[in-house]
């Protein structure tokens, strides 16, 4: 297919970018392997997802500040029109937060865990060229250097439980091993990305999950958000496909803010203040609608009472109310019935 010059361009990147990442996954030398192996396979996904968008026409740059949009923005922009899947988006998401914690502080991924999520990635990959560039990875590569492992691909679960005892192990009184027990805390968080589309591990996740961890928490209790994945594995050898699904009879899922007294100490916490960022003014000029009509809309909707739509964040006496996602959700929707 004819491809837009920049979406050539931006696809070319993706391939070499990807070629890199496999030749450091295959690599003997161990030192460096994972973060080379994050680094070029984060890029070959946002190439490749901006290439996309670019194709389809959509705008790749920030109006305000006249530089290319971050990777978040191009998944949600792309998920949003209908190009990618969730499953899709979250095994992007979970190399790009495998890859920021690399790249700006530490991380350890065992390497069952790193290589079911390289041939995640891949099979995404793979997904995109053939549904939206009429192409494949077998035209751009020889299948010998996709990811190869001497060790079966595990179920998902009993990694995150072999890991999870690993941890313990690792936090026992004496072991002095505590960098590398946070190490491999945070490849399970990253892994969250797979069904969150906010994953940013802090050291007060760090601190609560290793204290929960301790304490003899269960593990489903520490992470209940990887207790919802599991993995659809077809093919076999070079052909193997990898896709992240919701498992069967996966349990709910609770979430509390970090200052929440009532909330255990493993729950994952969220940053409440990325979930509601919208104030009412910037909820008018989205809409486009004076702020006073927005407020009638709102009134008749009774979102200002519905704690999924509003918080009330405090800042010395005054308080400050931010509306959600699903708040903007439901005026749009409001308005376009005609209310």
């Amino acid at each position: 297919m004819k491809l837009k010059r920049d979406a050539r361009t931006l696809k070319a990147k993706a391939i070499a970018s990807l070629k890199r990442g496999l030749e450091a996954f295959n690599n003997h030398d161990d030192n460096g392997r994972t973060e080379a192996v994050l680094l070029m396979f984060q890029h070959a996904s946002e190439m490749l997802v901006k290439a996309l968008l670019v194709q389809k026409g959509q705008d790749v740059f920030d109006e305000e500040k006249g530089t290319s949009i971050g990777i978040d923005k191009a998944l949600t922009t792309a998920q949003s029109k209908g190009w990618i899947t969730a499953s899709q988006t979250g095994a992007i998401r979970v190399i790009d937060a495998m890859r920021n914690s690399a790249q700006h502080w530490m991380i350890v991924v065992p390497e069952d865990a790193l290589y079911i999520n390289a041939r995640a990635l891949i099979t995404v990959l793979d997904e995109v060229l053939t549904t939206h560039f009429n192409d494949t990875l077998a035209d751009n590569l020889p299948v010998r250097v996709l990811p190869l492992s001497t060790q079966a691909l595990p179920d998902f679960l009993m990694l995150v439980n072999r890991e999870y005892t690993q941890i313990r192990e690792l936090l026992a009184p004496g072991r002095r091993a505590r960098d590398e027990a946070r190490g491999r805390i945070t490849a399970l968080l990253a892994m969250e990305a797979h069904v969150s589309e906010k994953v940013a591990v802090s050291k007060r996740d760090l601190y609560r999950i290793e204290e929960a961890i301790k304490e003899g928490t269960p593990l489903d209790q520490v992470f209940p958000r990887l207790m919802t994945l599991a993995t659809n594995i077809e093919g076999e050898g070079p052909t193997i496909r990898v896709r992240f699904t919701k498992a069967t009879g996966a349990p709910a899922v609770r979430f509390v803010s970090g200052d929440d007294p009532e909330g255990a100490a493993a729950i994952r916490e969220i940053d409440l203040q990325k979930k509601y960022h919208w104030s009412r003014s910037e909820l008018a000029k989205k809409l486009g609608l004076p702020t006073k009509k927005v407020k009638a809309i709102r009134d008749h909707l009774r979102i200002d009472e519905n704690s999924a739509y509003v918080m009330f964040f405090e800042f010395g006496a005054q308080k400050h109310p931010r509306y959600s996602d699903n708040a903007l959700r439901a005026l749009q929707a409001a308005i376009s019935t005609d209310l």
